[in-house]
């Protein structure tokens, strides 16, 4: 939960500053970011915090299914992270169409 709303937090300062001029391509950028720093930060801490060689023991010496594991766990706690900076672009836009 604290890495959600870390990330949340993140989403939030990169909605305040990114230049709308980018557009929709900003956007998926800032999203892509978001989502792999998200990805890395959870595939890199191992699995439920154990070491590198545990986390394999337990995949079964498998680097593809821990990877694969890690996507599928960021993609379904990544909503929150999403909606707060849908939320911030989407109003800043709103503000500048005014």
């Amino acid at each position: 939960m604290t890495l959600t709303l870390a990330i949340s937090g993140l989403a939030l300062v990169l909605g305040l500053i990114l230049p709308l001029r980018w557009g929709v391509f900003g956007f998926l950028g800032a999203v892509a970011v978001l989502y792999l720093t998200q990805f890395g930060v959870n595939a890199g801490s191992g699995f439920e915090g154990a070491s590198w060689d545990e986390t394999l023991i337990l995949f079964e010496g498998s680097v593809v299914s821990y990877i694969g594991f890690n996507l599928q766990i960021t993609a379904r706690a990544f909503a929150l992270p999403l909606l707060v900076l849908a939320i911030v672009v989407v109003g800043r836009l709103n503000r500048m169409m005014r």
